[in-house]
């Protein structure tokens, strides 16, 4: 392929990037769904074969360009929670009932529904079949757009001078009372981080054994201590830059009355590479220190614009990795696919997450402290049930998986993941438009009427 064809060719599909989430508002489909088609329509193509790969050789670099691309969408979710979280606020930790309910319920019974449907239905083995059920269980904040909080509200207000700061840096106002959206966003934010642990196990189970001679430090290091190692780097990092930003008496640090929105990048860098430096887990501290520096100052419009150059890059880096899905589907990605991965895409996607969703947040009439919001609703609990969409979370911890030892069946475990992303992206991305759109009518109607 020539270079000038190179350019008009991804030219043409960034403008298609950039103009299908304005087009796509109101219609049946979202914009992953066409992207992945495009990428299928790309491979197609005489000079498509250009562009394909064999993720078993090239499982490196689609580790690296996934891991980025989830390292962004982990820092625009965390700039676009409205709802605080403070550490020693007993109140505003009830507020994030669900999203707690989710991580600690949720994703735990979907690793072991997909772990017995391989090990003790489809006769994988012990290794294989959690490595399935750690790298399918977290859903995604790249492509979950759809279902997720819109970004930063930002209250414009007159009061002067430092005690307009004062007001917004200890403003606790709730501005969001959507529960479904802040229920999913705040869960794919975190469940990418927690998903480690477990493939960690995986990997361990594979290369070492029983889990008597490796169960104790897993417990101890790769499930409790690198994620109070995460937590405590994202909010020192997120601490000590917003305090640069916000409150530094050195006027040429201000970086928010600058306006240098690439702020958030850096951030993003910094938080990723203590962490991984101080063998924590840098998914973890990139979401922390992102919800750390929207603390401070919430109501700033300096974090919109953050927030906007984080969701430029992230568009980008999605378009990329969902035509390079949507090529591989052309060059033999699902050949080593049969009825066992389909089964287990299927039950993933249409019995376990939602079985296990329902059950996180059915138990009970879990009531929420704060008056203001309300407990999920029972068709809201089977909406956020649902709507766990699997993408490009996925395909990062299974390439990373693969790169740290050898597997059985490497090319059936790559097109069984492959299979459930595509048939998340397209089942939820038919249906989440006009379920979205029912809800918030209904809320709305409900609203009035009271």
């Amino acid at each position: 392929m020539t270079s000038d064809l190179v350019f008009l060719l991804g030219g043409g599909v960034l403008l298609l990037a950039v103009a299908l989430p304005s087009l796509l508002t109101r219609a049946w489909l979202s914009a992953p769904v066409i992207l992945i088609l495009v990428g299928m329509l790309v491979g197609l193509l005489p000079f498509g074969s250009t562009f394909a790969f064999d993720p078993t050789d090239q499982r490196d670099t689609i580790e690296h360009v996934t891991e980025i691309t989830v390292l962004v969408a982990l820092m625009g979710v965390g700039l676009a929670l409205d709802r605080p979280l403070s550490w020693r606020n007993r109140n505003s930790w009830r507020t994030w009932s669900a999203t707690w309910r989710l991580l600690a319920i949720a994703m735990p019974l979907t690793i072991a529904g997909v772990f017995l449907l391989g090990w003790w239905g489809l006769g994988l083995g012990a290794a294989p079949a959690l490595l399935l059920g750690a790298v399918l269980a977290p859903t995604d904040p790249v492509l979950a757009g759809d279902v997720q909080v819109g970004g930063p509200v930002i209250t414009k207000r007159e009061a002067d001078g430092d005690e307009s700061m004062a007001e917004q840096l200890h403003d606790d106002e709730i501005s969001d009372d959507d529960e479904v959206r802040f229920a999913l966003t705040s869960e794919a934010g975190l469940n990418d981080a927690l998903a480690f642990p477990f493939v960690y196990a995986a990997i361990f189970l594979m290369t070492m054994g029983s889990a008597a001679d490796w169960g104790l430090r897993w417990l101890a290091w790769e499930l409790v201590g690198k994620i109070i190692i995460g937590v405590l780097v994202g909010v020192a990092v997120g601490w000590v830059l917003a305090y640069l930003a916000f409150r530094t008496r050195q006027q040429a640090l201000r970086l928010a009355e600058q306006g240098e929105s690439l702020l958030a990048l850096a951030a993003m860098l910094l938080a990723y590479g203590v962490a991984e430096v101080a063998q924590g887990y840098g998914f973890l501290a990139v979401f922390v220190c992102a919800m750390t520096m929207r603390t401070r100052a919430r109501r700033h419009e300096f974090h919109e614009h953050m927030h906007g150059v984080v969701e430029r890059l992230e568009r980008l880096l999605t378009l990329l990795v969902l035509l390079f899905v949507g090529i591989a589907l052309t060059d033999g990605a699902l050949e080593s696919l049969d009825w066992r991965g389909v089964l287990v895409g299927v039950a993933l996607v249409l019995v376990i997450r939602p079985l296990a969703g329902w059950v996180a947040l059915r138990p009970g009439r879990w009531r929420m402290c704060d008056e203001r919001l309300r407990p999920l609703a029972r068709r809201e609990q089977l909406i956020t049930a649902f709507f766990g969409i699997r993408g490009v979370g996925t395909l990062f911890y299974i390439a990373y998986a693969l790169s740290e030892t050898t597997w059985t069946g490497e090319r059936w475990l790559w097109a069984t993941c492959v299979f459930t992303i595509v048939f998340s992206v397209v089942l939820h991305g038919v249906l989440v438009t006009p379920v979205m759109t029912k809800l918030e009518r209904d809320r709305e109607r409900l609203l009035r009427s009271t």
